[in-house]
């Protein structure tokens, strides 16, 4: 045998013994896989009459859809392309119990409350919009107009939220214009058989009531088209329920006005307009990855198995217990919050999501978005694990029936998982005389949906800490709204690309706080410190200035109307009138975290149907009536809105020894910069409400916490009071969920479906 042969088979005789020896180390020592099953049982157990929040499921959405239909006195559509003029069924969702007769259930001193929907109905031929109650659920037998007695007005039909109806005669309108223009179109934005610009509204629709008129700004069709404004905006009265009526009252190009298609066509024509003249841009809006992904980034997964439940509509961690839903207007919400089986929380939820732009163009100059007016939970599609929650998360699925014509199924909207927020909870070393160290990682839960919104993400979040505290929290990413660049943009922005403005906007966000602290009567407290003059005990000719605590109760909702123009106090407190074992009044901190711009001024016409933005924190009594800071109809009613939430304070009502709410506002002022494409980024971009216990216990609760570490001088290898100590006698693998992703089956489709 060759020489050379006969030693390269000796080589590879000896690196495939070689080889194999380390691959059979490796499988050896390989980590067994983490056991999917709780090690621990939980601390308490579910409660099926969380049931009374629970969003509807699918088959009581169909039972209220199909006892509608029976009404051959209502005359309703449920096509989704039903026209303007016509009667359709916009929307289903529960309509929640009256708070004393869910107390009483919940608490076991009343029967469970009548299950309800409520169904509002676009009533195109009869001018006017109509709500009902459907009920009772399963099964329902009748319906209740209930319009008049929510809102103690009548709602006109031009306050509905523009249907998928709607838009596709708006497209079909829009089509008809650019056929008229199409030399101009071509030229300017290389529009033809293959090529399309799309549609972006204005709103409000108009400066005053019944108006209907929209300016809608065009957009490149392209990824991330929000940032790719072509300077093409079009006015359309579409004040009339028929299209046959409609008309186009002003256009914009290029930073010139124009009263008709036809004297834009002819002075185009005529070359006495300053034209824009196409040419490909780049396609900085896509998020596709400009690297290849080399790594995945640190994962979470559970040693021991999850420590949270889910049954239903209702969680369970640790010492917490609450029930959950998603309102396909105004998003996220919990209720019946309890640490330690104690009731805390009767309502947190948010309530709306606002904004208000600066521009010189038509299509931004007026624009105030008020977002649960289109629906902020509708949006809540699916999340993506690994991404937007953890791949170990634990998902749910939502139903919503809003501008359908059947309920339609989410999956994995909402995610619940428990969360290392990265620095401690609590910690000391002590390095003088009593050495030692005590300390404990910040677990908490996280409760979690995403809302798109248009142009906007908006990632919301719930989250239970094992100190008794509850944060509301919100951040903002997706693209920013843009408009084309023309003379005087860059006082209401930055250019951001080519002749592209990210224009000056700001972000209010409410949220509901219905805090029932050791019951429900209750009273607003204040404090805060201030600097006073004291004499030295022991050296009375000299003086000191020394912090002393300011306290007050405010008495009536006027009084607890903190406006943001304003200096509040710092400490802001639901209280009850029972005392901790040091004597002081048990009570919930309401802790705001916001960066928010200055609010409409309230001359403006529209400030009415945003006025709880005036409020840092507002407090209320609590009445059944007053359910939510904005309606379904402050968008296109904005003028005359169906809620004005100063009226819920002009009456000045009693709050000491009362059952009360805190409406809390925060958000962040957005002055766009390049950094915001293609995406605005979470950090930095977001605000929210702590609720936090003071004096509510006699010490802190996490001290209870079995995640707690303590190690003194000679116990640092123990495992007595250091789980972590023990860890790598546990180390396993995680059992990971396959990666799948059903988002797209959801979203917006301008056509009919079944």
């Amino acid at each position: 045998m060759n020489p050379v042969v006969k030693w390269a088979l000796v080589v590879f005789v000896l690196a495939s013994i070689i080889l194999n020896i380390v691959l059979i180390g490796i499988y050896t020592n390989r980590a067994a896989k983490c056991s999917s099953q709780r090690v621990h049982p939980l601390r308490g157990k579910h409660d099926e009459r969380s049931l009374v929040f629970a969003d509807l499921t699918r088959e009581e959405y169909l039972q209220v859809q199909q006892h509608l239909l029976e009404q051959k006195d209502l005359d309703i559509s449920t096509n989704q392309i039903t026209k303007p003029s016509q009667n359709f069924l916009f929307l289903i969702e529960l309509s929640l119990p009256k708070k004393a007769d869910a107390l009483a259930y919940l608490d076991g001193k009343g029967a469970k409350p009548i299950r309800e929907a409520t169904a509002v109905v676009f009533y195109g031929n009869r001018g006017h919009i109509k709500e009902y109650v459907v009920g009772p659920l399963p099964n329902p037998t009748y319906h209740r107009d209930v319009t008049k007695e929510r809102y103690k007005t009548e709602i006109p039909i031009n306050a509905r939220t523009v249907t998928i109806g709607e838009y596709v005669m708006i497209f079909t309108f829009i089509e008809e214009i650019f056929s008229q223009l199409g030399k101009l179109m071509k030229e300017s934005f290389d529009v033809g058989l293959d090529k399309k610009l799309n549609a972006f509204e204005q709103m409000p629709r108009g400066l005053q009531s019944n108006d209907r008129k929209t300016w809608i700004s065009f957009f490149r069709d392209m990824a991330g088209m929000y940032i790719h404004p072509v300077g093409f905006e079009v006015l359309l009265n579409h004040e009339s329920v028929n299209a046959s009526d409609w008309k186009v009252e002003r256009l914009l190009y290029n930073g010139q006005y124009f009263n008709t298609v036809e004297e834009l066509q002819q002075q185009y024509d005529a070359d006495s307009v300053k034209k824009i003249v196409y040419k490909e841009s780049p396609d900085y809006g896509s998020l596709k990855p400009r690297s290849t992904p080399l790594q995945i980034g640190p994962q979470l997964f559970y040693a021991q198995g999850k420590r949270f439940s889910i049954s239903h509509n209702h969680v369970l961690y640790l010492d917490w217990s609450f029930a959950f839903g998603l309102s396909s207007l105004t998003g996220m919400r919990v209720f019946d919050v309890r640490f330690k089986d104690e009731r805390i929380i009767y309502e947190l939820s948010v309530q709306e999501a606002m904004s208000v732009y600066g521009s010189v163009t038509p299509g931004m100059i007026l624009t105030k978005f008020l977002d649960s007016s289109i629906g902020i939970g509708r949006f809540a599609h699916e999340l993506v694990r690994g991404v937007d929650c953890p791949q170990e998360a634990t998902y749910v699925d939502t139903y919503r029936y809003i501008d359908v014509p059947a309920p339609v199924r989410f999956r994995n909207s909402i995610c619940v998982f428990e969360h290392n927020m990265v620095q401690p909870l609590r910690r000391h070393f002590s390095d003088f005389f009593h050495n030692s160290y005590g300390g404990m990682a910040n677990n908490a839960l996280v409760f979690r949906t995403i809302t798109a919104i248009g142009n906007y993400d908006y990632m919301w979040d719930f989250i239970f800490y094992q100190s008794g505290s509850v944060e509301a929290k919100v951040h903002a990413t997706g693209y920013i709204s843009s408009s084309y660049l023309v003379d005087g943009s860059l006082r209401h922005g930055h250019q951001v690309a080519e002749n592209v403005l990210g224009n000056i906007h700001t972000h209010f966000i409410n949220f509901k706080v219905d805090l029932d602290v050791l019951g429900v009567n209750n009273y607003f407290q204040t404090k805060d410190m201030e600097y006073v003059n004291v004499s030295l005990p022991w050296m009375p000719g000299r003086y000191a200035l020394v912090p002393q605590l300011v306290e007050k109760q405010l008495k009536t909702e006027q009084e607890a109307a903190l406006r943001y123009d304003t200096k509040t106090p710092r400490y802001l407190h639901i209280a009850s009138n029972k005392t901790n074992r040091w004597g002081h009044q048990r009570s919930y901190r309401l802790q705001v975290f916001s960066f928010v711009g200055d609010h409409l001024p309230e001359s403006q016409p529209e400030e009415r149907a945003m006025s709880w933005a005036r409020y840092k924190v507002a407090v209320t009594k609590h009445k059944d009536l007053e359910q939510t800071s904005s309606s379904l109809y402050s968008q296109n009613n904005i003028w005359s809105p169906t809620v004005d939430f100063s009226k819920y304070i002009e009456d000045n009502e009693s709050i000491e020894d009362k059952d009360l709410v805190a409406w809390v506002t925060t958000g962040f002022l957005h002055i766009p910069h390049s950094e915001d494409i293609p995406n605005t980024v979470t950090v930095g971009n977001g605000g929210g409400v702590l609720l936090r216990p003071h004096n509510y216990f006699d010490e802190d609760p996490s001290i209870h916490s079995s995640d707690a570490v303590y190690i003194t001088p000679g116990s640092e290898d123990s495992c007595d009071n250091n789980r972590m100590a023990c860890l790598n006698q546990e180390t396993c693998s995680p059992v990971l969920e396959p990666f799948t992703y059903h988002g797209f089956e959801g979203v917006m489709k301008f056509k009919d479906s079944v």
